[in-house]
């Protein structure tokens, strides 16, 4: 699920905060009684304000300028919380726990991330052909594993160590550089074409399910490969083609010029600070429409680092 860069993690802790903004002159609605006093809205927005204030009102004003100019339907942000229930599993509840969310909001911070990566990708053009290669690359999905070391000797030890019939996330265990595989046993899950290094990737399609690799030699050391699992996906090209478009397209964009292009929409709507202690939260946006827009390398295409990269 990746996240454009103005989603911060406080953006659960901006319903609090701009629910709490409302408050009365006498401190606003009171929110808990005790025998030791009362909590009212204004203590606790307050008390946000000193410690989040700043980029909770950064994202409640950056939502509101994005809202005026594109537009997301609760329809999309159900597709997207649904994407996200597949990816995760069973895992969702607690990542988004972890995160600080309820479901509400964080279909909040769907709608926030999906408005942003409408204004990333709005100048962005990627051609028929493209979209056809990509389809090409992810139609046909392997479920692999592996162990990664760092010399070709360990790597042959570690071969046969695996025909012996050791158990494969034992061996990773032991024997991988990979950090992650200390979690992971050396899952890399599925993926297709183009998401691995070359060297990794032309063995990995190459090999029979349950097959041990020879050693690998890439630029991260030498693997050692096995294929647990095949599949071709459901869906048409026609039925993948959006999804794939706006990937690639998110893929070419130019992170920085959705800083600067959300800093020319704050500029634009003359956003007036009333509270004091808010005066300058936007000055760093509102600073970066006026500096010249640097030249930031397109990517070519959404290719990942290395197959320790998937094992996360």
């Amino acid at each position: 699920m990746k996240k454009t860069v103005l989603s911060l993690t406080l953006a659960a802790s901006i319903l609090a905060l701009g629910a709490c903004s409302n408050d009365s002159a006498d401190g606003g609605e009171v929110i808990a009684t005790s025998k030791v006093g009362d909590i009212t809205q204004n203590d606790l927005y307050e008390e946000m304000k000193g410690s989040i204030g700043d980029q909770a009102f950064q994202l409640l004003v950056i939502e509101k300028v994005l809202e005026s100019k594109y537009d997301v339907t609760d329809e999309e942000v159900d597709t997207q919380l649904a994407a996200d229930k597949k990816q995760l599993g069973e895992n969702f509840e607690s990542y988004i726990a972890q995160s600080g969310y309820t479901e509400e909001s964080y279909k909040k911070f769907l709608k926030l991330n999906l408005l942003q990566e409408k204004a990333l990708i709005e100048d962005v053009e990627v051609t028929e052909d493209e979209i056809k290669a990509e389809y090409e690359n992810i139609k046909n999905e392997i479920n692999a594993r592996h162990v990664l070391v760092a010399d070709e000797a360990t790597a042959l030890k570690v071969k046969a160590e695996l025909e012996s019939g050791k158990d494969f996330a034992e061996v990773a265990k032991a024997y991988s550089t990979e950090e992650a595989a200390q979690t992971t046993g050396g899952e890399l899950g599925w993926f297709g074409k183009g998401k691995m290094v070359a060297a990794f990737e032309d063995v990995a399609f190459g090999l029979k399910k349950n097959v041990i690799s020879e050693p690998v030699q890439s630029e991260f050391g030498y693997h050692v490969i096995e294929v647990t699992d095949t599949r071709s996906i459901e869906e048409s090209y026609k039925d993948k083609k959006d999804e794939l478009e706006k990937q690639l397209k998110l893929a070419k964009a130019d992170q920085a010029a959705l800083l600067t292009k959300v800093a020319k929409l704050l500029k634009d709507a003359k956003v007036k600070i009333k509270d004091e202690d808010l005066k300058t939260a936007l000055d760093e946006f509102l600073n970066s429409a006026e500096a010249p827009a640097e030249e930031t390398p397109v990517e070519e295409a959404p290719v990942e680092e290395a197959p320790a990269e998937e094992a996360k």
